[in-house]
């Protein structure tokens, strides 16, 4: 009998879990099933859960068809009423061994087809810890999970539930085992990374947790930060920005907009001067800093000038690696309750936004033309900077390695070696 096939929709945080669930589904001796991890954070997501759904089934017509993620927990009824879909197992009870054991037997009757349970109601983030989970030369550690604030245009609390950490202890410990498996970058994740420690005694901050892996495992080389929250940031981040070389310049800004009365209609809690002084400040401590950042185009109420304070933004707070999210209305959010833009203005202020991102990104690479990097090899003709630019390599070097370079040119996308 096969093994158990995967598919991953949606975000990093879902593509680890993943591989979690794989390891528990092997342990269960679960064999011939297609199970599909899938995203809820906008209505055209939930959309393309339905149709691969469909796909698989289609192809694989006599396997177990199991769905999971944050569409399943959120729209549990959705998917159980799909005659393509065997079982519907929730985010929390998709990391428990025992839902798999289930899952494993010979039968699913009909009461058994739902397992989604009130994610609310979890106060604890499983301790699902993979050992390299990502390249052979960057691993993934998740932290945190959940999230406790309420953006008018976001789905996922109600798909991951409130906040919730792991214990910096187990952090470190699994960072130790992945340093000794030879990683020479690990990456932490999180729904919401800067609320890391606030459930913890004592209610460490992500800074906390930053320096305590930097001063314990002093073997590691390279330690990144995902996605954060620039409001939240915390007095030893700073420090560990300012002060630690192995913690890298690069970070991702959840801004979502340039202005401050979509902000407040978002529900953020930063307003647009708070991210420029938050990026000025950064780039202050650490002069090679990069930022990355996601900006929503046609937010519900925006006008041209709204849009306008979100296309200087990108310039004033220098975000080289944009992403730009098309606004989606999603059912169940305030958001979707608001005036809407006209979806041809969405698309045209998305385009905009984007062709923004390709001068930011050109501009970045000359600047790096003549410059001296040290490189993650991630193949053996492939690697990141410190500041996440891929470099692409005219003779191959060992995967996995750091190895310093200087930059000979660029392409519109990548840096050349």
């Amino acid at each position: 009998m096969s093994a158990p096939k995967f598919t991953t929709l949606g975000c990093r945080l879902n593509a680890y879990e993943t591989e979690a669930m794989k390891a528990l589904a092997a342990e269960s001796g679960m064999t011939n099933a297609v199970v599909v991890n899938t995203c809820a954070v906008t209505a055209e997501a939930v959309r393309k859960a339905r149709q691969e759904i469909r796909r698989l089934r289609r192809e694989n017509p006599d396997a177990r068809l199991i769905v999971t993620g944050c569409a399943a927990q959120t729209e549990p009824a959705t998917f159980t009423a799909m005659a393509e879909v065997d079982a519907v197992i929730g985010n929390t009870e998709k990391m428990m061994p025992g839902t798999w054991a289930t899952l494993a037997a010979d039968f699913i009757g009909e009461t058994e087809k739902l397992m989604v349970d009130d994610i609310m109601s979890v106060t604890e983030t499983a301790g699902h810890l993979i050992d390299g989970f990502g390249t052979r030369s960057r691993a993934y550690v998740q932290v945190q999970n959940g999230c406790d604030h309420r953006c008018t245009f976001c789905i996922i609390p109600f798909g991951r539930g409130n906040s919730r950490s792991v214990p910096a202890g187990v952090v470190v410990e699994q960072i130790r085992r992945l340093v000794d498996k030879g990683y020479n970058e690990v990456v932490l994740t999180g729904v919401d990374l800067t609320s890391w420690g606030a459930d913890l005694p004592m209610t460490p901050k992500l800074g906390d947790l930053v320096m305590r892996i930097l001063r314990l495992v002093p073997d590691l080389p390279r330690l990144r930060i995902s996605s954060i929250d620039s409001i939240e940031v915390d007095e030893n981040l700073l420090a560990a920005i300012a002060t630690e070389p192995r913690l890298m310049p690069h970070l991702h800004l959840s801004l979502q907009h340039g202005d401050d009365l979509i902000l407040k209609r978002m529900k953020r809690r930063h307003l647009r001067d708070d991210a420029i002084a938050f990026a000025t400040e950064a780039r202050k401590l650490r002069p090679e800093m990069t930022f990355g950042a996601d900006i929503i185009a046609g937010f519900p109420t925006e006008t041209e000038a709204h849009f306008e304070n979100s296309l200087r933004l990108v310039e004033e707070c220098d975000i080289t690696w944009l992403h730009v999210f098309p606004y989606s209305a999603r059912p169940g959010t305030p958001a979707a309750r608001m005036p809407a833009v006209n979806g041809a203005v969405i698309r045209q202020r998305a385009a905009r936004l984007r062709a923004a991102g390709d001068r930011q990104v050109a501009r970045h690479l000359a600047a790096q033309i003549g410059r001296r990097h040290r490189i993650l090899m991630e193949s053996p003709d492939m690697g990141r900077t410190e500041q996440f630019t891929e470099v692409r390599f005219a003779t191959p070097r060992t995967e996995g390695a750091i190895v310093t370079a200087r930059i000979t040119g660029a392409t519109d996308s990548h840096l050349l070696a």
